[in-house]
């Protein structure tokens, strides 16, 4: 739109076919006959003047930029022209003031629809409002920084989230992103790292420091704005407080890697451990140690006391452990009542050795629980890396099989692992399948050692298990049996031995005619007593077999008066009730206090063979024989010694009270034949 008029009236001197075409008016319209000031009141003429086409509300700013203009002078002014239909039209208009022929002022001047401009400003600026709304009212933080760690914006829930009062606080206070926000150092350079590398990061997760010293983890999503040139100018993106879903994660992982009863390593973080400390041993040339503990007779205590307190003991025993360890060291539980040490970079062997001394102390200290007091102890086989083995199956094996080696040797103690332990825990492998299968092939057999009075006569039997395999030979029962308690064979054997030795007691009347009917004697695991259904089981052969209850007698060692006393006085005092006789036997080798020789129903107290060894010599060998003689018979309870093997042990003994008399003197464990044949010879005479 091309156009001349005078500055003053506005009466148009020149038009194009634009102004037409924009104003819709025709080129008569637009020029037609001068009209005069309009603001002045002139007469009105046919014919459009320049300011009828400019909105009212734009006519000053057009007038007022005109007129600021001197001759020559150039403005630009943008208003709304108002078209023929009398709809408004954004233009923008650049113009020169000049002089015409005459000497009057007119306006030369191009005009342009400026309507597309005009709203895409608009929605520009919609658009930026929309943006700053969404930044400064979205619940995620959000947030724009420089390359060197200042915060140019930050909106409200960032501020919330870094616990600052305003956005402006926080922009004014955390000038030093890397050395204040992040908790580990060097998180800001990684942050620009990813950036420069992939254009973005996603899901950034960090560990921040708060305004108030309180750390959270924050998830961050952010890129890098770059100006025209191709230059930095900030990074800009959101920050979500991830704190619940890094501590879901943390206790997830946890779970799959500890034990949920002691919160100890499990066997996955186990193997994990051994595997790093392997590899550091082998970067030193140094050796890790590997040790396997298990609690001695924790079995028992648990099937005695219950779960509760099995669990109870379990807890207390990782604390112990944990205790006695050094930081750098790890302490798992494997399983039930076993727990796997990795002692890790230990400079002797020595050191080690004062390790497990400590570790043994810890777990022999006294435990009291639901106010009982008790002591266990505890087993441990340690194997080296290097040396027996160089991988972790291996050393833990090996371990494993020292453990039991330390068992089988008394248990309470550890063993290193030798190439003589790994043969040794093929054998027990064999040992195990083979006594699996020994009941069904008539494999076991019951040999029965007779006991005297002070003048020879037999006042029973004690009836022993023995197992002789075809390929193993024969196979002590110090072997033997503990390996049938750990296996859960030991309640089918005692079966086997209960009837046997009853069938066989009913036949030694017709060896002694008009002699008093002999009692026969069967050892019980101390783990039968944890068990209600004994004494019905014990009634049960007793009728099968037509024994008289009297003439059998059970013997318990000591041990079975640990962990839940009133559970065993309950089952001993249900087999006294059958009319059978309790024997305490192996008497002053346990832990049983005095007080249970009171408590319990017991008819006899056996000598453990130890106290008998030496008694011959008199003086302080006999010392303790004679106070078990004393306090037994004070108690009213028949005295039995075992393991008699000449005739001076058995006249001092019997000098000081002893009522019986049992071992290799009077006769080895004998077959049922032999039992007979037995009963049928010359006793004193064999004595003398």
């Amino acid at each position: 739109m091309l156009l001349r008029c005078t500055r003053d009236d506005g009466v148009f001197l020149f038009v194009s076919e634009g102004c037409c075409e924009l104003s819709a008016y025709s080129r008569t319209d637009l020029l037609g006959k001068e009209i005069g000031d309009i603001a002045g009141g002139g007469a009105p003429q046919s014919g459009v003047s320049r300011h009828q086409l400019v909105h009212p509300d734009d006519r000053a700013r057009l007038t007022g930029a005109i007129a600021a203009t001197g001759e020559g002078g150039r403005y630009r002014v943008r208003y709304r022209l108002l078209r023929r239909d009398g709809t408004a039209l954004n233009v923008r208009e650049s113009g020169v003031v000049v002089r015409g022929e005459h000497g009057e002022w007119l306006v030369e001047a191009l005009v342009e629809d400026d309507s597309t401009q005009v709203a895409s400003e608009r929605d520009r600026l919609e658009a930026e409002l929309r943006y700053r709304s969404m930044f400064e009212n979205l619940v995620v933080g959000m947030f724009r920084t420089t390359a060197d760690g200042r915060y140019l914006a930050a909106n409200r829930a960032l501020a919330r989230l870094y616990a600052y009062p305003t956005p402006e606080a926080l922009v004014g206070s955390l000038c030093d992103i890397a050395a204040r926000l992040y908790v580990e150092t060097g998180r800001r350079d990684e942050f620009m790292r990813q950036i420069r590398e992939h254009g973005r990061v996603v899901d950034f997760v960090s560990e921040v420091y708060r305004a108030d010293g309180v750390r959270i983890w924050i998830a961050e999503n952010a890129h890098a704005v770059h100006g025209s040139s191709g230059e930095l100018l900030y990074y800009e993106g959101t920050v979500e407080d991830v704190t619940e879903r890094r501590q879901y994660q943390a206790r997830l992982e946890h779970q799959a890697t500890h034990d949920p009863l002691t919160g100890l390593p499990n066997r996955t973080l186990l193997e994990d451990r051994l595997r790093q400390a392997m590899v550091a041993a082998q970067r030193g040339d140094g050796r890790v140690a590997c040790a396997f503990v298990d609690l001695d007779n924790f079995k028992y205590v648990n099937d005695s006391l219950g779960h509760a307190a099995g669990d109870t003991l379990i807890i207390e025993s990782a604390r112990r452990l944990r205790e006695a360890l050094r930081g750098v060291d790890t302490v798992a539980r494997y399983g039930g009542d076993e727990f796997v040490l990795v002692l890790a970079d230990h400079g002797s062997l020595n050191q080690a050795i004062g390790t497990l001394e400590r570790v043994h102390r810890a777990i022999n200290a006294p435990f009291f629980i639901d106010g009982r007091e008790l002591r266990i102890d505890c087993s441990i086989g340690i194997s080296l890396y290097p040396g027996d083995g160089d991988d972790i199956e291996t050393l833990l094996r090996h371990a494993n099989a020292a453990m039991h080696h330390a068992k089988e040797l008394g248990k309470g103690q550890f063993q290193f692992f030798t190439g003589e332990l790994n043969s040794a825990a093929h054998q027990r492998l064999a040992l195990e399948s083979a006594l699996r299968g020994a009941l069904d092939a008539s494999e076991l057999s019951v040999v029965y050692q007779p006991k005297v009075d002070p003048f020879g006569n037999c006042c029973g039997f004690e009836a022993l298990l023995r197992w002789h395999n075809e390929q193993l030979g024969d196979i002590s029962p110090e072997r033997f049996i503990p390996l049938a308690e750990e296996i859960g064979l030991i309640e089918p054997m005692t079966d086997f031995v209960l009837r046997a030795a009853c069938c066989e007691a009913l036949g030694w009347r017709s060896a002694q005619p008009g002699a008093a009917p002999l009692s026969v004697a069967v050892n019980l695991s101390a783990r039968l007593f944890s068990d209600d259904s004994l004494a019905a089981r014990v009634a049960a052969i007793l009728a099968e077999t037509g024994l008289p209850a009297t003439r059998l007698e059970v013997e318990i060692t000591e041990s079975a008066l640990l962990g839940d006393f009133t559970r065993t006085a309950a089952s001993i005092e249900s087999l006294r009730v059958l009319g059978v006789r309790i024997a305490l036997d192996d008497f002053g080798t346990g832990y049983s206090s005095l007080s249970y020789l009171q408590k319990l129903p017991l008819d006899i107290v056996k000598i453990d063979r130890s106290f008998v060894s030496r008694c011959e010599h008199g003086g302080e060998a006999m010392a303790i024989p004679r106070a078990i003689i004393s306090l037994g018979r004070s108690l009213h309870l028949r005295i039995v010694a075992e393991g008699v093997e000449n005739a001076r042990q058995l006249a001092m003994l019997a000098a000081y009270g002893c009522e019986e008399f049992q071992g290799y003197l009077i006769a080895p464990p004998l077959a049922p034949a032999d039992a007979l044949a037995f009963l049928a010879g010359d006793l004193a005479s064999q004595i003398r």
